[in-house]
């Protein structure tokens, strides 16, 4: 499901955006809260939301420093803003800051939902979804997601991985699965796939009775050729050039 995020100093503005926002017919769980900018980034970075009710009047940071943070920061998260003022310089703002809607207070039930729909509907197209399936959300968070693929690189790894396997079976967008991986493991999925494969290579040109093509075939390459040069680019030696050198070291050790 869908995460939301409402951030807003008057608790009353979380009690009628809770009430009056129909979140279980778009997949929404339960919205959390935080009651200044400040917080809301802290909150951002640790919910990783994907809407946003946005107020701009708030003490600590006001919505427009927030959004200036938040649209580089969060540019996957949809904001909606909800203020208490008729201002061109504050709607100007929201809209130039990434937000996708603009709503006055007292908050309207039907401009307040069309705005949600708005916004579940520009996150269904960046993940690839199709809103009209009975697929829409994965009842499944972005973390666990970046787990399983971990999990299956890591027992995979010599078999051939492409990141559309991953953005077809969780209805998310390559790019957007290659962000949340990088993120968490400091590398891309075939980044992470090859250095796993480089390792165990590195393991297994140590036994001196494996030749280097059956070598390439046990880590998924079609050749000794390809796997040495993959080896090379990796280590800046080849493989036989990384027997030599270890195999003086056991001499010499």
């Amino acid at each position: 499901m869908y995460k939301a995020l409402i951030i807003d100093d008057e608790r009353p503005v979380h009690a009628a955006i809770a009430a009056l926002g129909n979140f279980r017919e778009f997949h929404i769980q339960a919205p959390f809260s935080a009651y200044n900018g400040k917080d809301g980034l802290s909150a951002m970075r640790e919910l990783r939301p994907d809407i946003v009710f946005l107020d701009m009047n708030m003490p600590v940071m006001n919505g427009i420093s927030f959004l200036k943070v938040a649209s580089e920061e969060f540019p996957e998260s949809r904001i909606i803003v909800i203020s208490g003022y008729d201002d061109f310089n504050y709607a100007h703002a929201a809209i130039k800051g990434g937000a996708i809607e603009y709503l006055l207070k007292p908050i309207d039930e039907a401009e307040l939902n069309q705005a949600i729909f708005m916004a579940v509907e520009s996150l269904n197209q960046q993940n690839g979804l199709d809103s009209g399936s009975d697929e829409i959300i994965q009842e499944i968070s972005p973390g666990e997601i970046i787990d399983d693929i971990k999990d299956y690189v890591d027992k995979n790894y010599c078999e051939e991985i492409k990141i559309s396997m991953f953005s077809e079976k969780y209805f998310v967008s390559k790019e957007y699965l290659s962000k949340l991986f990088k993120k968490k493991h400091g590398c891309g999925i075939y980044e992470y796939a090859l250095n796993l494969r480089m390792s165990r290579a590195k393991e297994l040109l140590l036994d001196p009775k494996l030749q280097i093509q059956q070598i390439a075939e046990r880590l998924g390459y079609s050749n000794s050729n390809y796997f040495s040069k993959a080896f090379k680019n990796f280590y800046n030696l080849s493989p036989s050039e990384f027997r030599e050198m270890n195999q003086i070291k056991t001499e010499d050790a």
